[in-house]
C-alpha cells in the first residue's frame, strides 16, 4: 500500500495491529495529536532556566550599567584618594589618610565647605519657595495662562553659559542694566559691584534661583493638577480662606513631591560646578563663592593633585549619604508618601 493511502483511508495504518508496524507505535491520527502535545509541552526541568536566573539575567545589561557608571567610578576615587599622584604623569605613591588628614587641617577646604552650604542652603529654599508661588498662580485660571507657563521655563532652557553672561552683564557695575535701573529710580547713588567680593555670592545665589526654580515650579504644577477641583469648592462652601484652603488641602496633597524636589535640589546645588565656576572661575572676587567642587577641580586640574582632588569628591560624597539618610529619618511620612 502507498505510504500516503492510510492517512486518506484511515483503514490499515502502521500500529493498527495489521503487522504493519510494531504494536504499539503511534500513527496517523493519534500521531499527530502526539506530536502536537509535545510541541505544547514545557521543555523538560533540566532544559528550562530557573525563574530567579531568568530575572538577572534580564536586570543584567541595567546592573551592569550601574557598576560601570556608578559604583566603578566611586571606587576608584575612593583608592585615588589614598595615593599621592600627579594628575597627569604615571607616578603614584600609596599615602593611606594623608589626604584626609592633610584637608582636616586645610582652612581653605573648610571655608569651600562653608561657602558650599550657604550657597546650596539659600538657593534651594529660594527656589521651593518662588516654584511653588509660581505653580501656584499658573494652575488659575486666566487669559495668556499657556504662554506664561511657556515664558517661565526659558530660565530653565538656556544653556549655562549663556545664563551667566546675560547676568555678568545686567550686573556690571560700569554698564550693567541693574545698576542703571537702581539709580534711576533713585534707590542708590552710586554703582554697586555685584560682582566684586561683597556681592559675589548675593549676585550668584540670585542667578541660580532664576535659573533653576522652573524645575520647581514644573513637579508642583504637575501635581497641583491632580487635586480634585471638588476639595477646594467643597472648602469654599465651608468658609475656608485661602489660606487655610493651602494648608489643609493643597499642601498635604504636594508634601510628597516637595519631599523628592528638595532632596534633588539640594544634592545638585551642593555639587553644582559649571555655574559657580563660570560666574567666578575660582579666582579674584570667585573666591568668596568658591564651593567644594570648584575647589577639587582646582586641586586637581590647577594644582595637579589627583589624590587630594579625589579625596575632596569621597568627601563630597560621604556628606551627601549622611545628609540624605538624616532627611529620610526626618521625613519618613513624606517618604512613604513620595
Amino acid at each position: 500500500m502507498p505510504a500516503r493511502a492510510w492517512w486518506r483511508r484511515g483503514q490499515g495504518s502502521p500500529g493498527s495491529g495489521d503487522g504493519t508496524t510494531p504494536p504499539g507505535t503511534l500513527a496517523g491520527p493519534s500521531l499527530v495529536r502526539h506530536l502536537s502535545a509535545r510541541l505544547r509541552r514545557p521543555l523538560g526541568r533540566g532544559a528550562r532556566l530557573p525563574r530567579h536566573v531568568t530575572g538577572l539575567l534580564t536586570i543584567a545589561p541595567g546592573l551592569f550599567l550601574i557598576l560601570a557608571l556608578t559604583i566603578y567610578p566611586v571606587g576608584y576615587s575612593l583608592w585615588l584618594s589614598l595615593l599621592e599622584k600627579h594628575s597627569f604623569f604615571p607616578e603614584q605613591r600609596f599615602v593611606g589618610l594623608e589626604n584626609y588628614v592633610y584637608l582636616w587641617g586645610d582652612a581653605e577646604f573648610w571655608t569651600s565647605l562653608w561657602y558650599g552650604v550657604v550657597y546650596s542652603v539659600w538657593t534651594v529654599i529660594l527656589q521651593i519657595l518662588l516654584g511653588v508661588a509660581a505653580a501656584l498662580i499658573l494652575n488659575e485660571s486666566f487669559p495668556g495662562r499657556n504662554l506664561a507657563r511657556g515664558i517661565v521655563l526659558f530660565p530653565y532652557m538656556i544653556p549655562t553659559i549663556v545664563a551667566v553672561i546675560l547676568w555678568k552683564w545686567l550686573l556690571n557695575d560700569t554698564y550693567g542694566v541693574l545698576n542703571y535701573a537702581l539709580i534711576a529710580m533713585g534707590i542708590i547713588r552710586e554703582p554697586i559691584s555685584w560682582l566684586g567680593a561683597d556681592h559675589i555670592m548675593l549676585s550668584l545665589i540670585i542667578l541660580s534661583v532664576w535659573q533653576f526654580f522652573p524645575f520647581v515650579l514644573l513637579a508642583i504644577l504637575a501635581r497641583l493638577q491632580t487635586i480634585p477641583e471638588e476639595l477646594y469648592e467643597a472648602a469654599k462652601v465651608d468658609g475656608a480662606s485661602a489660606v487655610r484652603r493651602f494648608t489643609h488641602i493643597t499642601l498635604p496633597h504636594i508634601r510628597g513631591i516637595l519631599f523628592v524636589v528638595i532632596l534633588l535640589r539640594s544634592i545638585w546645588m551642593f555639587t553644582k560646578f559649571d555655574t559657580v565656576w563660570l560666574m567666578g572661575e575660582g579666582a579674584g572676587a570667585g573666591r568668596f563663592i568658591r564651593t567644594l567642587p570648584v575647589y577639587a577641580y582646582m586641586r586637581t586640574l590647577t594644582y595637579y593633585q589627583a589624590g587630594l582632588g579625589a579625596a575632596l569628591a569621597v568627601i563630597m560624597f560621604g556628606i551627601l549619604m549622611v545628609w540624605t539618610v538624616i532627611y529620610f529619618r526626618l521625613f519618613r511620612d513624606e517618604a512613604d508618601i513620595g
